[in-house]
């Protein structure tokens, strides 16, 4: 199938240069215009997707090529687009930072040209002049393939510029246009995008910082030149992924509040796609889980902020801990994982897990993995793999050993707890990497309807 689709890159030369803070500002300049936007993360990252959508109102995903092959990549792009006006797709890192030093495998780059989209480079101007050139420069020739269209200067002042526009257009000549800048603007700082942290209050605050960064955009921002930019880019060509659509639909209970809200929505829709009701439920506020449920689904967040209050809510507990027992199909991935177990620091957690958890006080197995299952479970077969990654604070004394988790580098570890009912562990992973995890999860919920028949 053939789509065209405006949409551009935004690319960072690192992490931190602010284009988190220009993708903000310009999503949300465009639909202020009325404009329907679109936009994805480059990466596993669930923040920024949630703040996208949940604070800015943009349909927003993760496009992630370490996850997805060439074409199902291309085939969310044009799915989660239609109807769209506009595509803004965030950058990971800096724009060639990919697995390694000598790999853009998983990067930003890959990405754009994956999606064959032109690449505007957010470059952060502070502190520089005639180095901002260099920089330009060298992103351009380190590889000549780049697609790099633009240029947008961050923290830059409205008298600085006009001036570095100017040297920018005279160096480069058409190559590379510059497309604008934000000044450093501290009100509108964005220190936390954690949205399963913040009250509605804090929430209404992100609203108006997101809002002021947008009146700026419309002043100090080329919109125009990005539209046009976006809408030149060439047809994306992707085949349609088949999905196995069940005749009996069952009742899946996914966990949503604010200590649990990392999931992939993409990965969701598959459950959907194939007949799945979601029911969301709080195990914070809710007394059980809801009635006449096939599986259930607890994904990451932040169970170890939260733990106190879902320690004391002793009758969620009790009711997830007496479904489990009764082998109803589950998925805990990381927070989830946690949640399961006998306790986090010094709360008691619903304990169908055998250990604890305990704050490591740094990262702990961060990155990209490979799963392969040991042993058949509820997921896979044993040998049956799917794409992953790690990012938690905490770990616990019983992490499991039903997969083995190997990094692009090739260390490896054991991780999870997985049977015929059960995947529960701190790898994340995303269903459109192998749907036959999703089938597997979606026929086992079926089982247990056809059991309770």
């Amino acid at each position: 199938m053939d789509r065209t689709i405006p949409r551009f890159v935004l690319a960072g030369t690192n992490s931190g240069c602010g284009k988190t803070t220009v993708t903000c500002a310009v999503l949300q300049a465009f639909l202020n215009r009325g404009l329907k936007a679109a936009s994805f993360k480059c990466g596993p990252d669930y923040i920024d997707p949630m703040f996208h959508s949940g604070i800015i109102g943009a349909k927003s995903s993760n496009l992630d090529s370490f996850f997805l092959d060439d074409n199902a990549l291309r085939y969310l792009l044009c799915k989660n687009s239609t109807n769209c006006d506009i595509c803004v797709i965030e950058g990971v890192m800096g724009f060639y930072d990919g697995l390694s030093l000598d790999s853009t495998h998983a990067s930003t780059y890959e990405i754009a040209q994956l999606t064959k989209s032109p690449v505007i480079l957010v470059v952060n101007a502070k502190g520089a002049s005639l180095s901002i050139l260099a920089a330009i420069d060298g992103f351009l020739n380190f590889y000549p393939e780049n697609n790099i269209k633009g240029v947008i200067l961050n923290q830059c002042s409205a008298a600085t510029y006009p001036a570095l526009a100017k040297a920018i257009t005279q160096r480069f000549a058409a190559s590379v246009r510059p497309l604008g800048y934000l000044p450093n603007m501290k009100e509108c700082t964005l220190e936390s995008r954690h949205l399963g942290l913040v009250t509605a209050a804090e929430v209404s605050n992100l609203r108006d910082k997101v809002q002021a960064l947008a009146r700026q955009a419309e002043r100090s921002v080329d919109l125009d030149g990005l539209f046009a930019l976006a809408e030149q880019t060439p047809v994306l060509s992707h085949k349609p992924i088949q999905l196995p659509r069940f005749d009996t639909p069952v009742r899946i209970a996914v966990a949503r509040d604010n200590a649990f809200c990392f999931y992939y929505e993409d990965s969701l829709d598959i459950l959907r796609e194939m007949g799945a009701e979601l029911l969301s439920f709080s195990p914070l506020f809710d007394d059980a889980l809801p009635d006449r449920i096939h599986g259930l689904y607890l994904g990451g967040g932040y169970p170890e902020l939260y733990a106190k209050q879902l320690s004391d809510n002793r009758s969620m507990r009790k009711s997830i801990s007496c479904a489990l027992k009764h082998s109803l199909p589950c998925i805990a991935e990381c927070g989830g994982f946690m949640y399961l177990t006998q306790a986090i620091g010094d709360y008691p957690m619903v304990g169908f897990l055998k250990g604890a958890c305990y704050d490591t006080g740094k990262l702990t197995r961060f990155g990209y993995i490979t799963l392969q299952a040991k042993e058949n479970c509820l997921l896979c077969s044993a040998g049956d793999t799917i794409p992953g990654h790690e990012f938690h604070y905490w770990d616990c004394q019983c992490p499991g050993d039903a997969f083995e988790a190997r990094k692009p580098s090739g260390k490896t570890w054991d991780c999870a707890v997985a049977n015929a009912h059960l995947y529960a562990g701190y790898p994340h992973f995303h269903f459109l990497a192998n749907p036959a995890f999703a089938e597997n999860f979606y026929k086992a919920c079926l089982k247990e309807k056809q059991n309770h028949a």
